[in-house]
């Protein structure tokens, strides 16, 4: 693979300097402030504040109200 470069003005600097290869990462599941035991295809990750964990869920829905308001960011 070759080097990746940025040029910023007149000069050329090396944007990514090296790649690990062979490296493993850890699972969503390996989080200590993650439950997915009730994970199933097409959960999302919710937080619920009552105990501090980000909780893999199908379905969404607020604690006593009947709105949900889902804020993707600004773009």
């Amino acid at each position: 693979m070759p080097d990746i470069t940025v040029r910023i003005g007149q000069q050329r600097g090396i944007k990514v300097a090296t790649t690990a290869t062979g490296a493993t990462g850890g699972t969503i599941g390996g989080l200590s402030d993650t439950d997915v035991s009730a994970v199933a295809n097409g959960a999302v990750l919710v937080y619920d504040s009552n105990t501090s964990l980000w909780v893999a869920t199908t379905t969404l829905s607020p604690t006593n109200t009947k709105n949900l308001d889902v804020n993707g960011g600004t773009f």
